[in-house]
């Protein structure tokens, strides 16, 4: 007699074939950089691609699971006025950026990172 029992959904059930985190970069008019990480498993935030605003500014190709790069053109002007992030990427893994005590921007797989809540600005 078999007695193992599987409850729940695993996150690849859950998700099907998309990526379960969402990655938003954005750089607002101080040049500031802000990195928005979203697990669709265990997050509940939302991620809104575009601010309020004329519908023509809008970016409306978003697709889950696909990159987005194209945000800032070759003169790092904005592309489409309303859209929440100049880039955002997906990914299967848990990455965690920041930048260390050199100015370099680092990414941490698969090891988590405790970010200085007080090292930014609104």
């Amino acid at each position: 007699m078999n007695n193992n029992y599987i409850l729940g959904n695993d996150p690849q059930t859950n998700l099907g074939d998309s990526p379960r985190f969402f990655y938003g970069l954005r750089k607002n008019e101080n040049g500031s950089i802000f990195l928005q990480r979203i697990d669709q498993i265990r997050d509940k935030d939302t991620v809104s691609i575009n601010n309020p605003g004329e519908p023509e500014d809008n970016y409306n190709d978003f697709e889950v699971g696909v990159d987005f790069f194209e945000g800032i053109d070759v003169n790092h002007n904005t592309v489409f006025e309303n859209l929440s992030y100049q880039q955002y990427k997906w990914d299967s893994k848990p990455i965690f950026y920041y930048v260390d005590e050199d100015g370099q921007l680092v990414a941490k797989v698969n090891a988590g990172h405790t970010y200085d809540d007080n090292d930014s600005e609104d």
